[in-house]
């Protein structure tokens, strides 16, 4: 007998991926380039040169066993300790290689994350908006997830609600920083106000409450925008990294967690992980994708398309008579719908071939999503069909 719940999970697709087919086939009609396809969040920047340049040196020198051998359980020690000297140097935390563990992107950063500090019935807290697939990724490991009220004047935490929420069943606060879907980043006073709420909560539960925070977004920061280390504010965060934005790498899926070196037991979660890894699969990710990436830790992809990208777009937004705070990061934006129900605007604006995401899965009914991680040139033509789309369905917003 095959097992119900996943077999539920196929009637409730992700709206997102549901989108990014029909864009898919649309394309397939017009022609991808005629097709306004704000629905994915894909890297749309290659690689830096030095990326490849690694890769090409490895293959052309390296012995093939070290490259496509399995790596150690908790990850090649030398990249481990490679990436903790990083931070080490970049925020200012004593990490050591015993701090990191190598996982498969966030996603499986975050599979260890949710499992280290949770057990079936114990609750994790987000915030609105927030990923939509933060509810299976937390849910089906017995935890429930539960969803704070999005702050929709500056999308920072909802303090409020967020102290009435939290209870003895908490253990963790997942948050994402650089945020999607909203773009924003979290301020130093709203980390400090987390952290010291956190440690208030622990110590009248009489338990840890950790941040789980997740970070793929934190290289694409706008100019101007502090962007603070979490784990600089709080002893118990889990930091859990990915390189597919920041060097432009999804589809090589490689990442890490990393303790900080404050938390109590923090040598011995990592090792947990690499028991984590024996019931989840997220094992041994790629060797020869561990050492590329360990050699370019001070590089990035050049991120800084996606600042122009995000200006062209806001400033039309507003032009428009958009509700919409302005991004300080990632490659999101998050603007009002121009009626109630923004799934019936996306569906609107689908006539123009302009895909955008209702924001309902994101916890923030009304409120739609573009990804715009796509040719410029191709933001200043989609910018034509959205004021079209806006002048013809709105005339009288």
């Amino acid at each position: 007998m095959i097992v119900q719940k996943y077999k539920d999970m196929l009637s409730g697709k992700s709206v997102i991926r549901q989108l990014s087919e029909f864009a898919t086939a649309r394309g397939a009609e017009i022609g991808y380039e005629n097709v306004f396809d704000y629905s994915l969040g894909n890297p749309s920047v290659p690689v830096p040169q030095e990326f490849t340049d690694v890769m090409i040196d490895m293959l052309q020198n390296k012995n093939p066993m070290e490259l496509h051998g399995y790596s150690p359980s908790l990850g090649i020690t030398s990249v481990r300790a490679a990436i903790a000297d990083s931070l080490k140097e970049r925020f200012g935390i004593p990490y050591t290689a015993d701090h990191i563990f190598m996982a498969s992107g966030a996603a499986g950063a975050l599979a260890h994350a949710f499992r280290l500090v949770t057990e079936p019935g114990d609750e994790i807290l987000t915030f609105a908006p927030f990923f939509p697939e933060y509810n299976p990724y937390v849910n089906l490991t017995g935890a429930v997830l539960k969803i704070v009220p999005p702050n929709t004047a500056d999308f920072q935490i909802n303090f409020e609600a967020f102290e009435e929420m939290v209870n003895e069943k908490t253990m963790a606060v997942l948050i994402n920083t650089p945020n999607n879907p909203s773009g924003i980043v979290y301020s130093t006073e709203t980390i400090q106000k987390l952290a010291e709420v956190l440690t208030r909560k622990s110590e009248e539960y009489g338990h840890d409450i950790f941040v789980i925070s997740d970070e793929p977004y934190r290289e694409i920061v706008f100019e101007g925008v502090e962007a603070p280390c979490v784990s600089a504010f709080y002893d118990n965060t889990i930091m859990c990294y990915s390189f597919s934005k920041s060097l432009s790498l999804p589809g090589e899926r490689i990442g890490y967690v990393a303790i900080n070196p404050a938390c109590k037991e923090a040598e011995t979660m990592v090792v947990m992980c690499g028991q984590i890894s024996r019931g989840t699969g997220h094992n041994c990710p790629p060797s020869i994708i561990q050492l590329a990436v360990s050699k370019v830790l001070d590089k990035t992809a050049d991120l800084s398309v996606y600042e122009t990208n995000m200006n062209l777009i806001y400033n039309e937004l507003m032009d428009l008579g958009f509700t919409c705070v302005k991004p300080g990061g990632t490659f999101y934006i998050f603007p009002k719908a121009l009626e109630e129900d923004a799934k019936v605007f996306c569906q609107k604006a689908l006539k123009y071939d302009l895909i955008l995401v209702p924001a309902d899965s994101f916890g923030c009914p009304g409120y739609f999503r573009m990804a715009y991680c796509i040719d410029t040139e191709k933001v200043k033509r989609s910018l034509v069909a959205l004021r079209k789309f806006v002048e013809t369905e709105y005339p009288n917003r």
